[in-house]
C-alpha cells in the first residue's frame, strides 16, 4: 500500500435538476512506474492507480483505465448530468490491491 494516499473531491452541495456540474478530483499517490531504483540500486516496485471510477447512485458515471505514464498525484477533471439529490462514490484502484474511495452528497431541487 502506497503511503499517504489522500483523495480529494469537489462536487458542489447542490443543482438543480437536469444541470450538469463540474466534478474534480485529485489523489496524492507517488505512482511509481517500476523503472527507477532506490539508492542501493534496487528496483522500486511499480504502484500506480490503475483505475478510476465514479457512481452516482449506483449508476456508473465514468471508468477510466490509468497506464504508468500518468503523473503523479492524477487529477480528473469532468461533467456530470443531476436528474436527482443522492451521492457521488469515487473510487481509485491501486497495482497493490489498494482501494481509495471518497463519497459525496449532492440535494437537487
Amino acid at each position: 500500500m502506497a503511503e499517504n494516499v489522500k483523495p480529494r473531491v469537489r462536487v458542489p452541495r447542490d443543482a438543480t435538476a437536469g444541470e450538469v456540474i463540474t466534478i474534480k478530483t485529485l489523489i496524492s499517490h507517488p505512482m511509481e512506474s517500476g523503472q527507477r531504483k532506490d539508492s542501493e540500486g534496487n528496483v522500486i516496485p511499480r504502484s500506480i492507480i490503475n483505475r478510476f471510477t465514479c457512481e452516482f447512485n449506483g449508476e456508473t458515471v465514468i471508468d477510466v483505465k490509468l497506464e504508468p505514464a500518468i503523473s503523479t498525484n492524477p487529477y480528473f477533471e469532468f461533467e456530470a448530468v443531476v436528474p436527482e439529490s443522492g451521492s457521488f462514490e469515487f473510487t481509485w484502484y491501486d497495482d497493490d490491491g489498494s482501494v481509495y474511495t471518497e463519497t459525496k452528497e449532492i440535494a437537487v431541487s
